[in-house]
């Protein structure tokens, strides 16, 4: 089954949504890489760097959940899809903030469960991201 992306009156992504879908996929991917160069080194610092990148990525998140809740007012956004990227926004944004819990820790308690947590994180972040830009898309929303 191909997604075809949808035609150019319907629902698509505000440019900013965009930059911030794709920001905070960045965030998590690095907190995935720091994880992973923690679990290597055993510097703490690493660990930091992955507390620091959840935020970053968290805050995003938050303000990606809310620009798609209120595009769900709009008629044209109420369509399955976008019901369940909203979702799925909201389930990132509910298991990062977990992962920023469990980051805060001492250093030595946050692996295994940081790391897991981060790949699940970083997983579903490239889910939404590949389902807004493929049937979505960007364009001139107003």
């Amino acid at each position: 089954m191909t997604v075809k992306p949808v035609s150019t009156s319907a629902a698509r992504l505000h440019p900013f949504h965009g930059v911030l879908l794709g920001g905070a996929f960045a965030f998590f991917f690095a907190t995935l890489l720091s994880d992973f160069a923690y679990i290597a080194s055993y510097h703490i610092q690493w660990s930091n760097f992955a507390s620091w990148l959840i935020t970053a990525g968290l805050l995003l998140s938050a303000l990606i959940l809310l620009s798609a809740v209120v595009s769900l007012l709009r008629p044209a956004y109420r369509v399955k899809a976008f019901v369940i990227y909203t979702v799925l926004l909201l389930l990132i944004c509910a298991l990062a903030l977990l992962n920023a819990l469990i980051h805060a820790r001492d250093a030595w308690a946050v692996m295994p469960t940081g790391a897991v947590l981060s790949d699940i994180v970083m997983l579903l972040a490239a889910l939404a991201s590949w389902l807004g830009f493929s049937r979505f898309g960007v364009g001139g929303a107003a």
